[in-house]
């Protein structure tokens, strides 16, 4: 590579890989050969570059220092430490597999492939420590989060808040035949969901309430890092309030089948994403440490 340097930067992709480019020593700055290292913006400039070392040397720009006024607290009051929050998708279930309106119904169960996909997890999380598990008292995440927690001592909590939305007379139709049998009202679930409702109630909506009882739930309690295994509508809404957003965004999030998000909290309760929906662990034997 001659005089070059090494630059990181994040590939979105399955494989979680960094793709490294060659740059010529004149195009850097702060840059001694041969141990370079490379620094990245920093969030004032009171405040040093964050920089981590591979074992052989080489330079990864770190993440942010901070994070202050990011979002809007979560918690109700001030955090003793950060905390770390990861969200985990349950596997596949049966009602996946049928394309059925899931809702709150816990008819739909862990499918073969589903309880597989829960064993990935379980393997890929295998070096993460967690203070505690939450999951949703329903049956295709309880199985999942059962699955994932199995042989560890931590408590595993099910809490009512992490719940899907009750999505009345849609629940357990096949989405073919709900979009004949109410096209306007299935129309509005698919396209505009946070206007969807039903005699008067608004499920996404009200989805974004609950979603706010669960982070003050999860970030209430003692400990630093925490597992979440729960249904994508109330991922959705998870992610959405930890980042301000409204439930007109509900569909601008997707999460997969076993798929992982991590979420930071500073001592105000203020969250920074730091991971979207990975899911390198669906197609490898890759394990997380983070």
């Amino acid at each position: 590579m001659g005089g070059g340097a090494l630059f990181a930067t994040t590939q979105l992709s399955w494989k979680s890989l960094s793709i490294f480019k060659s740059i010529p020593n004149n195009k850097l700055k702060n840059c001694t050969h041969p141990n370079c290292r490379i620094q990245c913006s920093s969030p004032s400039p009171e405040i040093s570059a964050i920089t981590e070392n591979f074992e052989n040397g080489a330079a990864l720009t770190g993440g942010a220092f901070g994070f202050n006024r990011a979002t809007t607290s979560l918690a109700p009051d001030l955090l003793l430490s950060q905390k770390k929050v990861t969200l985990l998708r349950h596997g596949l279930s049966s009602w996946n597999e049928e394309s059925r309106v899931q809702g709150s119904s816990d008819l739909s169960i862990l499918t073969e492939t589903g309880v597989r996909q829960a064993e990935k997890c379980q393997k890929a999380l295998a070096n993460m420590h967690f203070d505690q598990c939450f999951a949703s008292p329903i049956s295709r995440a309880k199985s999942t989060a059962e699955i994932v927690w199995h042989g560890r001592e931590e408590p595993l909590v099910f809490l009512d808040s992490l719940k899907e939305p009750h999505l009345f007379f849609l629940e357990g139709m096949k989405n073919v035949d709900a979009r004949q049998r109410y096209p306007k009202e299935y129309t509005t679930w698919r396209e505009d969901p946070a206007n969807f409702s039903v005699n008067g109630v608004y499920p996404i909506r009200k989805l974004w309430g609950t979603a706010a009882e669960s982070w003050r739930e999860i970030l209430s309690t003692p400990g630093q890092n925490f597992l979440v295994v729960t249904h994508k509508s109330i991922l959705r809404a998870l992610i959405c309030t930890a980042l301000g957003l409204g439930a007109e965004r509900f569909r601008a999030i997707d999460v997969n089948n076993g798929g992982i998000c991590v979420f930071n909290f500073n001592e105000k309760g203020e969250a920074m994403l730091q991971a979207l929906n990975m899911t390198a662990h669906m197609y490898s034997d890759h394990v997380y440490l983070y």
